[in-house]
C-alpha cells in the first residue's frame, strides 16, 4: 500500500535505509555484476536467462544493475542455470564491502579465513584486476567454447598455454 508523503516507513526496509528513491546497495550491484559476467561468459542473452528463470529480460536487467535485490531462492535458481556455486556471486567483492563481514566470519571459524570460489586463482597468472570482465576476455572465452570438437579445443588451449612465458 502506498504511503502518504508525511508517513514514515517502519520495519526492516526502514532499518536498512531503503526507500524507492534510494540508490541500489553496493552488495546488490556486485551480485548483479557477477550475474552479468557469468551470463556473458556463457554467451547467454538476458532474454534467454529470463526464460530459464521464468522472468522477463527487464527483470534480469534490474537484477544485473542491482536495482532489484536477488532473494535466496532466486540466487539458487541463478546458480543452477548459470552453472556456478552460489558463492560465485560474492567472489571478488571489494574489500570495503566484504570487510564488514570478515571479523564475524573469521571469529566463527576460529580465526581462519574463509576462501571463496575465486580465491587462489592467481595461479593462472591473471592479475587481480578486472581481467575477466574485459570485452576481449569475454569474446575469447565465448569463441573458445563455440569450438565443438573437443580435440580441436584442447589443441587451441595447448597452443595458448605454449605462447605464455612460464612462471617459476
Amino acid at each position: 500500500m502506498p504511503m502518504a508523503d508525511d508517513q514514515v516507513e517502519e520495519g526492516p526496509r526502514a532499518q536498512r535505509g531503503v526507500d524507492k528513491e534510494s540508490r541500489p546497495s553496493p552488495i546488490d550491484m556486485h551480485v548483479g555484476s557477477r550475474i552479468r559476467l557469468r551470463r556473458t561468459l556463457m554467451g547467454m542473452s538476458q532474454e534467454r536467462l529470463g526464460e530459464a528463470l521464468g522472468l522477463t529480460f527487464q527483470q534480469v536487467q534490474k537484477y544485473e544493475r542491482g536495482v532489484n535485490r536477488v532473494g535466496a531462492s532466486r540466487l539458487f535458481d541463478l546458480s543452477r542455470v548459470l552453472d556456478v556455486p552460489i558463492s560465485f556471486f560474492f567472489d571478488d567483492m571489494p574489500e570495503p564491502l566484504a570487510g564488514g563481514f570478515a571479523p564475524g566470519l573469521a571469529s566463527g571459524m576460529g580465526g581462519r579465513r574463509a576462501y571463496g570460489f575465486a580465491d587462489g586463482q592467481d595461479s593462472f597468472g591473471a592479475p587481480a584486476d578486472d581481467t575477466l570482465s574485459r570485452r576481449e576476455t569475454l569474446e575469447l572465452v565465448r569463441a573458445y567454447y563455440r569450438i565443438t570438437d573437443p580435440a580441436v579445443r584442447k589443441r587451441v588451449f595447448e597452443l595458448i598455454k605454449s605462447l605464455v612465458p612460464e612462471t617459476p
